[in-house]
């Protein structure tokens, strides 16, 4: 079933299935047709977004379990509406002790009946790095003992930390020297900072409490999924949207199974009819596009958050932005060498392990003459390079070739002189083709594909972006930084291509994981309309600043800047400094400059901490941010609606994320998943401010025009006169009824400018915008 629009919830200990049971009235009412849930399987206790998976095949009792599942799919379904469920087929949570499966493995080793569940490299003992000191230094000061717990006896760390000890060894494993004891073990404990060199199991990007989950492996496969299987099988669900798809192995091949096993589901006569909805968490690079080899509905949303966020920018913002931020950091005004050097690091601080087993990979199928070194060179500098997350292999040869194409012309500047054939060659191999064994070629392929993966999203994601600091609002998953802005006829390009290939794809401007809510960017994008007014209010606050600064770099001030702007919320909050400390602190440490998590620089992040606190208590910032921030409510208040527009009128399926129905005005989490009230917002139900007032119109719309919404065609307007305004218009057609949207990009346009739409449907913009910046009418 296609859901009509849905709510995204995030579950956990304090809320759980019966408080989303209770707000139903009031999604009903709203309009919308689906809850999208976070995981509800088993997580780590007390787990705040449930990605941390100990059990699949059980829903997560902090939750209610299965019997407050069934009740909250039972109460939607008595209002026709469903429930789309969040799963996690990539990682599972091993940290503590509460992993029954991994504690499974380390007990019995390659023996257990949950050894192929992970990826492990069994040539040596499973290293866990989750000491704070060295293992000699562990075992001289007394830090590792064996305690007896549960009726078994467990090695502990720090009195806290427990690991199973075989099952050879519970007989008085007390008397033993922890020495002798520790040598008979299938696990090693190590110093944490190993773990990016030694580690021996594929953990989830850099997290050593995540480790990979082999579901390639199709026992692995029916293990982890039979209780979705069954939730569909027995109409508690109506489909599902898949985390992380490109840390899979096949990720092609997995979507299709995944597709073939839920369809193969027999569901109750009084179910929706299928089929099941499928969305996959897949970061499209810049040009990438998703191919219909995926056998899915379309992805989650990251690619048309960056379309409309793109489209709220001017162009000609870019260059006096990029200039400002030369000027400020010292740095390049372009995102391409950030990146660049993000990557290396990156590639040599976190993943050293993870590439010295991907280039051994390699060395086993390379022909003479073509040493280890020259292997870890070219994997290295195509790492370096990578345009995409990842290649697909022959399962997607069109893709996968532009792909490569690309790379070769990337790579060949930081290629050593007569190695290029080297690079072509893992090239070839990542293609399908080349000699070696077939397996042994999978093997390096797989290697390499579940490397390029985790270096993009670190690289670019959690350390470029909290570095370049051209203009924040660009910054976001799975946007294209370097590029400021698109122009409304790209915009329709991509449109249409949705409408044709992508109808019900998800359609999303907020989620769990963005850097910055969708109204703070609605704000920042302003300043790329008015680069000037903006340099000079920023050296406004630079003079206060320079009262407070205190040592603090000025790149680190200038986001701030940024940040203070964006998330300034429109009535005083006493928690709003903690909330920017908190974070200052995350970017400082993962921007990896002058701090990091794994070296923090308290002083120097309490001097940012105190520079948040001295200017939010400075009534002359105070003053002018107050005063800058009603010269530009006009425009921002015009991003927000239009944001809200396009996402409930353009083909797709939009989710709107818990809360957003006011103004969201939040930074990355967890700061984006505060809790909700929704107390406040059943009651604005009454006497909506705009932007709940159109999402409510627009909602209610999609109710009475389902068919037009789901199917309609979608073909741009023409726009005559406007001159320097950016107008954008559209109408979508289907069985007779007709929507007609409208929207203006920079304020109200002259009275010269004019919309014909396809239908022959003539209009002078300005009448259209008189009172809005959105227009639409369903005739």
């Amino acid at each position: 079933m296609i859901p009509r629009a849905t709510y995204r919830l995030q579950f956990h200990k304090d809320f759980t299935f019966a408080d989303a049971e209770a707000i139903l009235p009031y999604l009903d009412r709203l309009g919308i047709s689906h809850v999208y849930a976070s995981p509800v399987t088993t997580a780590a206790p007390g787990s705040r977004h449930g990605y941390d998976v100990i059990d699949p095949t059980r829903i997560n009792p902090e939750l209610g379990g299965e019997e407050g599942f069934r009740r909250l799919a039972a109460a939607l379904r008595a209002r026709s509406m469903g429930i789309i469920i969040d799963i996690v087929p990539n990682h599972m949570g091993v940290a503590g002790d509460t992993n029954a499966w991994w504690n499974d493995v380390l007990r019995h080793g390659r023996d257990s009946q949950y050894a192929d569940v992970f990826d492990i490299d069994w040539s040596r003992p499973i290293l866990l790095p989750v000491l704070g000191i060295s293992l000699s230094e562990a075992l001289a000061n007394g830090a590792l003992t064996v305690e007896r717990h549960e009726e078994r006896w467990w090695l502990v760390a720090y009195g806290d930390k427990r690991f199973p000890l075989r099952d050879e060894d519970q007989d008085a494993p007390d008397q033993a020297p922890i020495e002798a004891l520790l040598d008979r073990q299938h696990y090693r404990p190590a110093l944490w900072r190993t773990a990016n060199d030694e580690l021996n199991w594929r953990r989830f990007f850099a997290i050593n409490e995540l480790a990979g989950v082999r579901v390639e492996d199709p026992g692995v496969f029916d293990l982890t999924h039979a209780l979705y299987l069954r939730l569909y099988g027995e109409g508690l669900i109506d489909g599902v949207r898949v985390d992380h798809v490109d840390g899979l192995t096949d990720p092609l091949g997995y979507c299709r199974k995944l597709r073939e096993r839920l369809e193969a589901q027999v569901r109750p006569a009084d179910a929706p009819p299928g089929p099941p909805w499928i969305v996959i968490e897949k970061i499209l690079g810049p040009g990438e596009l998703l191919s219909s080899e995926w056998q899915v509905h379309g992805t989650s949303g990251y690619d048309f958050m960056e379309e409309v966020a793109a489209l709220l920018h001017d162009p000609a913002g870019a260059a006096p932005l990029g200039e400002m931020w030369r000027e400020v950091s010292g740095r390049s005004p372009d995102l391409e060498p950030e990146e660049l050097l993000a990557r290396q690091q990156l590639l040599a601080w976190q993943f050293t392990g993870q590439l010295e087993s991907c280039v051994d990979a390699f060395v086993a199928i390379a022909p003479d003459g073509v040493t280890r070194s020259m292997l870890r060179r070219a994997v290295e500098r195509l790492l370096w390079v990578f345009p995409v997350y990842r290649t697909y292999g022959p399962d997607a040869p069109a893709s996968d070739q532009a792909v490569r194409d690309a790379v070769r012309d990337r790579v060949r500047p930081h290629v050593p002189p007569g190695e290029t054939e080297v690079t072509d060659m893992i090239l070839d191999w990542l293609a399908g083709h080349g000699a070696g064994d077939a397996a042994l070629r999978a093997e390096a392929v797989r290697r390499f594909q579940q490397l390029s993966a985790p270096i993009a999203a670190k690289a670019l994601e959690d350390t470029a972006f909290y570095r370049y600091g051209r203009l924040l609002s660009r910054n976001d998953v799975g946007f294209d930084a370097g590029c400021m802005s698109v122009s409304p006829a790209a915009f329709h390009q991509r449109m249409e291509a949705r409408a044709r290939d992508w109808p019900h794809a998800m359609l999303t401007t907020a989620t769990h994981d963005h850097k910055r809510g969708e109204d703070t960017r609605a704000r920042l994008a302003v300043l790329s309309e008015m680069p000037a007014r903006w340099q000079a209010i920023a050296m406004e606050w630079e003079r206060i600043a320079a009262d407070h600064a205190d040592g603090v770099d000025r790149a680190d001030r200038y986001m701030l800047f940024q940040s203070l702007l964006g998330a300034w919320p429109d009535s005083p909050e006493e928690d709003f400094a903690d909330r920017i400390s908190a974070w200052q602190t995350k970017a400082l440490r993962e921007a990896k400059l002058r701090s990091s998590w794994e070296a923090p620089n308290e002083d120097y992040e309490d001097r940012c901490n105190d520079l948040v606190g001295k200017l939010i208590g400075d009534s002359r910032f105070v003053a002018s941010m107050q005063s800058f921030l009603a010269e530009i409510e006009p425009a921002t208040a015009r991003n927000s609606l239009i944001q809200v527009a396009l996402r409930y009128t353009l083909p797709g399926v939009p989710d709107l994320y818990q809360g957003n129905e006011f103004a969201d005005l939040s930074l990355v989490d967890p700061d984006n998943r505060r809790p909700v009230d929704y107390t406040a917002r059943i009651t604005a139900l009454d006497a909506p401010p705009p932007k709940l007032q159109l999402l409510c119109d627009l909602l209610s719309a999609r109710r009475r025009y389902p068919d037009l919404f789901a199917s309609g065609s979608y073909e741009p307007a023409t726009v005559e006169g406007a001159g320097p305004s950016r107008l954008l218009a559209f109408e979508r057609q289907h069985g007779g009824a007709s929507l007609r949207c409208a929207v203006a990009l920079n304020g109200t346009p002259p009275a010269s400018a004019s919309i014909t739409f396809p239908s022959g449907t003539r209009c002078p913009a300005a009448a259209l915008f008189a009172q809005s910046p959105v227009w639409f009418e369903i005739a």
